[in-house]
């Protein structure tokens, strides 16, 4: 009798993600360890599909009154989870009701900073922070003899035609999640500004800028490589990113989260080094920005409910297994005392490129052009662009063009976000 009534007893709190792939398995045994560890909460994780459409089910859910618990939301959905009064619950706040011990200082700076207001309120809780790396295939790299894995643009562009001229004829070097790659890290790394208001992160009303010289420049060097496929486009998102593990693009920029589908996948020798720069632009590299995605709290949820939602977030923020979830995923320790544990171990000294993206968002101190973004519907900005992007490399618009058209069009729907989000 006594057990059944427990049973019934539990809270259910459901958890929606946007995890496929060894993350997805992740994902999965951190709602089944959490749910071992005590008996009155139960997770209950729920793949909803890529990240727009978990945000987008995410929604449409809360609209219709039966919204979950908790939502995974890609760090482009932040400003439009911020704007969404009453939809959201502050985890700050959340946290300090709940009576959990939480310290926002004891996580990563570069991370809280995202999902912060200006006062320093955390909104979200971070969970996979991840940045942009340059994945490199060695045993194509020595095939090509490339001696040493390129740390500039011009050096990957001469690795591409390297490679392809030693059999990689389809695709000498790529890009997954194009837009993240080619605009926003790109302008982040070489300290340029996206937009203005330090790229909306100091106030909505922005205007983009990511159609200067220097974006000019990468795009028309793409341009040209992407003719004989030195270089060769790869879509909007990492749809392609088995393009790398298969061995047909022996390197790709994309997420340094990508480590857990890498290393069950590929069958040669492979590393995360840093993105490329421009030597000539002064200061280059900066640092990056962070990617992957944080944990909202759904509104107009019971106390109880909270409670048991802060009761995980404060296991998942165990330093352990932080350290043990870095490790295995290749997504970034969120706190401080994880990042040292894992460092004290010597686990770096053996991976070395395992701390690359660490070492990326570290690399200066981050500066208007580098902490971040936050724009307003950015997930249908990150569309135009990428269709502006394809314009240019198909050849129907140049590249000053396309970027062009692209600013412009963001800025009209950045004028939109703010009519009915307000300010």
């Amino acid at each position: 009798m006594m057990t059944a009534s427990s049973a019934f007893a539990q809270t259910e709190i459901q958890w929606w993600h946007a995890m496929t792939g060894a993350n997805n398995d992740v994902v999965n045994k951190l709602a089944a360890d959490f749910n071992a560890s005590q008996s009155d909460y139960k997770v209950v994780a729920t793949y909803k599909g890529s990240y727009p459409d978990t945000l987008n089910a995410g929604i449409a859910a809360f609209r219709a009154g039966n919204a979950p618990h908790i939502m995974q939301v890609f760090e482009v959905g932040t400003a439009t989870m911020m704007s969404a009064k009453g939809a959201v619950k502050p985890v700050g706040q959340m946290m300090q009701e709940a009576g959990e011990t939480f310290d926002p200082k004891s996580y990563l700076p570069a991370i809280t900073g995202y999902y912060s207001t200006a006062k320093g309120e955390m909104l979200s809780f971070p969970f996979n922070s991840s940045s942009m790396v340059m994945w490199v295939n060695r045993d194509a790299l020595k095939k090509a003899n490339i001696a040493e894995i390129p740390k500039t643009w011009p050096e990957v562009f001469e690795a591409g035609k390297k490679l392809k001229a030693a059999g990689w004829d389809k695709c000498g070097f790529t890009a997954a999640w194009s837009p993240w790659a080619l605009v926003e890290q790109f302008s982040a790394w070489h300290n340029v500004p996206m937009g203005s208001k330090a790229n909306g992160l100091d106030g909505f009303d922005t205007e983009m800028k990511f159609n200067s010289p220097l974006h000019v420049r990468l795009l028309t060097d793409l341009v040209a490589l992407q003719k004989d496929k030195t270089y060769d486009y790869s879509g909007r998102t990492n749809e392609n990113e088995g393009r790398f593990t298969s061995g047909e693009c022996p390197i790709m920029l994309t997420s340094s989260g990508f480590y857990g589908n890498v290393k069950a996948n590929a069958k040669f020798d492979f590393a995360a080094a840093p993105m490329p720069y421009y030597p000539d632009v002064a200061g280059a590299p900066q640092n990056s920005i962070i990617g992957g995605a944080s944990l909202w709290v759904m509104g107009g949820k019971t106390a109880a409910e909270y409670k048991g939602v802060s009761k995980f977030f404060t296991f998942l923020s165990d330093t352990d297994r932080q350290a043990k979830l870095h490790i295995e995923s290749g997504y970034l320790p969120i706190t401080k005392a994880a990042y040292e544990k894992v460092k004290a171990s010597g686990f770096y000294n053996q991976f070395p490129d395992r701390e690359t993206p660490l070492k990326e968002l570290t690399n200066k101190e981050p500066t208007e052009n580098s902490r971040g973004l936050r724009f307003g519907n950015m997930v249908q900005i990150r569309d135009m662009v990428s269709e502006e992007l394809e314009n240019a490399l198909a050849g129907k618009k140049s590249p000053q063009q396309a970027l062009d058209d692209a600013v412009n069009r963001s800025n009209a729907t950045l004028r939109q976000f703010e009519r009915t989000a307000g300010r």
